[in-house]
């Protein structure tokens, strides 16, 4: 819940929410070891009732306040509170152990409960309701705990040792938490790290993204349970944590080979998938197989970590404390290692063996200074065998960068010549023989040369500007391949234009495979662009623009329904200049007609006097141009003959929509498809896209393998009407375009 709160306030660049990733984890780090500190006279289920009541008040806060947050800095002081208390909770709920070998099974509780609110939250909270419902549902549960914890219950025996009486530590403790802390970086470091690869192979929807946390999660869960009953078995639990961490290191090798080799080859075509529900099924089976192993010995670390930091260690909070911040601090560096700077600069190969050795150093970091001389000939040899399987840890699949959860279907039919691994975004450039030219971003198609393609990217570009009197600022949030930013930019009334994107890599790409098409958009002194998130780029910016023209990410993919929200319209709406126009990409094909409904209404409802235009394919829905503006529209025909200028050698807006199909204005104006007056009984009940509940985003990730663009497109144009008080001019031009209108209507 509040990874979608923030994403709203501070963009989802991997700097941003990597910084509050360090502020949660490093606020349940510095919150475990509060407890310890407390005096044992305060009995130990009254401080944890008061930590749950505690957090829940300061959750309704979060959901007050985040919403009016308009800096990373104020964000941070907003979640430090509830995160330092959340971090309390183990802690606190150890004191009420007698024996410090239960710890293990109080940690594999947690993450079960983890696994169930991940879940909860992904497919029922959020999808059926929104943030505020899924907050108070929290709140609630923390109350209730809080209740539970005071229930009246018989005197438990007295703790013997109070908590602040530090007993000696065996020789050498301090291994183990080097180690757990280890096992902690590997872990939030590979989760960072697998976590973009299954949303390349799976599609990063929010549902998808649900299924890995949860299977993460719940290998941690089991590995906990189990490492807990091998607590009571192991004669030397330091030795087992040592061993633990080795084989570990052969799981990380496993699921790296599976995810870069072995996955995105798997004979799969998701558009064969009947239901939706089936490839939930077929994700959570590949999240298990590929991932499973090594979270589950994750999971077994920890209370093997526990009983080897414990021998004369009878206070459990203070054990549990110091051992949990150790692998919390291990977490944070993982995370933000592998995010911010790993995986940009030296790929996920080069990270994945980075974590492979790792490991490896963490296992033999304990088992040299534990086990005899005679048995460090097999240490030796598993050392050896773990060194080779750096070098067995394969490159990124290019053909899984460019395709996503397509890879299998794309073997062999294009020549991948531009593959990379972003801070935000994998960014690919494939060509065919038949000299079509496809960008991708995030595994999809998101721009390219062919008819289609060119035509919808030409529109969204001439539209904004066309529409305007007088376009001297124009803001392109998104870049692409750069085509819609080239056509606004050979509009000879364009002084500035502004480019905002959220990877440096597309741009780069861009200027390098699509200069033709984009008119060299990208080193034209009229541009300038800024790598940043967009949404928050216009929420912070206070320029003012005479157009703004967006083209997001598919609405199915977590983050890009920031884009679709009434709140977005409006900040675009409030930063245009008067007689300013937006047009945004929709796209009809991988989503629902809920979503595509929710996308159209919740536009209309910021611009009322907004239109569409479809550009169909053989005959047939694939994708449209919303238009807005707050004034109602009006379209002289005879003043765009003079725009479009075609006595004028350097006005290049001629040559743009001819190499699209569209030899007049007449051409580009047929693509009218409807207005809010007409479409009233087609967007009846739909739902409306706010910052609070991201209702696209939920009900695009239902139709991601699927496509009724067709059955949408003949929805709309049900009713299209030819609007008259739009179109002006002479006689001839307007009956022209009339029946060009009217002739796709049925």
């Amino acid at each position: 819940m509040w990874f979608q709160l923030l994403e709203l306030v501070i963009g989802s660049t991997a700097v941003s929410l990597g910084i509050l990733l360090a502020t949660f984890m490093g606020g349940m780090c510095l919150g475990s070891l509060l407890v310890p500190s407390l005096p044992p006279r305060f009995p130990a289920l009254s401080v944890y009732a008061s930590i749950e009541l505690s957090i829940g008040i300061l959750g309704l806060l979060v959901l007050l306040l985040m919403p009016i947050v308009h800096s990373t800095g104020i964000a941070v002081a907003v979640l430090v509170p509830p995160t330092l208390l959340m971090g309390a909770t183990l802690p606190a709920l150890s004191r009420c152990l007698e024996e410090p070998a239960h710890l293990g099974a109080l940690y594999a509780a947690n993450i079960a409960g983890a696994v169930l609110g991940s879940l909860a939250a992904g497919f029922y909270l959020l999808r059926v309701h929104d943030v505020s419902f899924a907050t108070y549902a929290a709140v609630a549960t923390n109350m209730a705990m809080a209740a539970l914890a005071l229930l009246p219950r018989p005197a438990a025996p007295p703790n013997q040792t109070e908590p602040h009486a530090r007993s000696t530590q065996a020789s050498g403790s301090s291994l183990v938490y080097v180690t757990i802390a280890l096992s902690g970086f590997t872990a939030l470091a590979s989760e960072a790290l697998w976590t973009r690869a299954l949303g390349l192979l799976f599609g990063a929807s929010v549902y998808a993204l649900a299924i890995i946390l949860a299977v993460f999660l719940a290998g941690l869960g089991l590995g906990s349970a189990l490492g807990s009953a091998l607590c009571q078995t192991s004669s030397s639990p330091r030795t087992a944590l040592g061993w633990s961490q080795l084989v570990l290191a052969f799981a990380i090798a496993w699921t790296s080979y599976n995810l870069s080799a072995s996955l995105p080859y798997w004979p799969i075509d998701p558009s064969l998938a009947s239901s939706i529900r089936f490839t939930f099924e077929l994700d959570l089976a590949r999240a298990f197989w590929a991932v499973f192993p090594p979270t589950l010995l994750w999971g077994v670390s920890f209370p093997l970590a526990l009983a080897a930091a414990s021998p004369g260690q009878r206070d459990s909070s203070e054990l549990m404390a110091r051992v949990y911040s150790a692998n919390t601090l291990g977490a944070i560096a993982g995370a933000l290692l592998t995010s911010l700077l790993l995986i940009p600069r030296v790929g996920s190969r080069h990270a994945g063996q980075l974590l492979v050795a790792a490991s490896t150093a963490a296992g033999l970091l304990l088992i040299v200074n534990t086990v005899r001389w005679t048995r460090l000939a097999l240490v030796a040899a598993a050392a050896a065998l773990c060194a080779l399987l750096i070098y067995t840890v394969p490159p990124m699949s290019e053909l899984l960068i460019a395709y996503g959860r397509y890879a299998a279907t794309w073997v062999g039919k294009s020549d991948i010549v531009y593959a990379a691994e972003g801070r935000n975004s994998s960014v690919a450039v494939a060509k065919f023989s038949s000299g079509a030219v496809t960008f991708h971003v995030a595994g999809k198609v998101q721009a390219s040369n062919v008819p289609r393609d060119m035509r919808l990217q030409r529109m969204l570009g001439h539209l904004t500007t066309l529409t305007v009197a007088e376009p001297r600022s124009v803001l392109v949030i998104g870049c692409g391949a750069g085509i819609t930013a080239g056509a606004v930019s050979i509009d000879p009334r364009v002084e500035r234009e502004t480019i905002a994107e959220i990877e440096p890599l597309v741009p780069r790409a861009a200027a390098e495979y699509f200069t033709g098409p984009n008119f060299d958009v990208l080193h034209n002194p009229k541009v300038q662009v800024e790598i940043a998130d967009g949404r928050h780029f216009l929420l912070t910016t206070k320029e003012r623009f005479d157009g703004i023209t967006i083209d997001p990410l598919d609405p199915w993919v977590k983050g890009a329904a920031n884009l679709y929200t009434l709140e977005f319209f409006e900040a675009m709406k409030a930063h245009l200049n008067p007689g300013g126009s937006v047009t945004m990409y929709i796209q009809l094909f991988e989503t629902t007609p809920e979503a595509v409904k929710s996308a159209v209404a919740t536009f209309l409802e910021v611009f009322p006097n907004g239109t569409l235009w479809c550009n169909p394919y053989q005959g047939q829905g694939h994708d449209m141009v919303l238009l807005g503006q707050v004034e109602p529209l009006h379209i002289d025909l005879d003043e765009m003959e003079q725009r479009f200028g075609y006595r004028d050698p350097a006005n290049q807006i001629p040559r743009s929509l001819s190499e699209v199909g569209m030899n007049s204005p007449e051409d580009l104006f047929a693509t009218y498809a409807g207005r809010k007056y007409d479409l009233a009984p087609w967007l009846a009940g739909a739902a409306v896209n706010r910052d609070r509940n991201l209702r696209m985003e939920y009900l695009a990730g239902l139709g991601l393998n699927f496509d009724e663009a067709a059955t949408i497109y003949s929805e709309i144009l049900r009713y299209r009407r030819f609007p008259s008080d739009i179109f002006s001019g002479t006689e001839g031009r307007v009956d022209s375009l009339r029946s060009a209108i009217l002739r796709g209507a049925p």
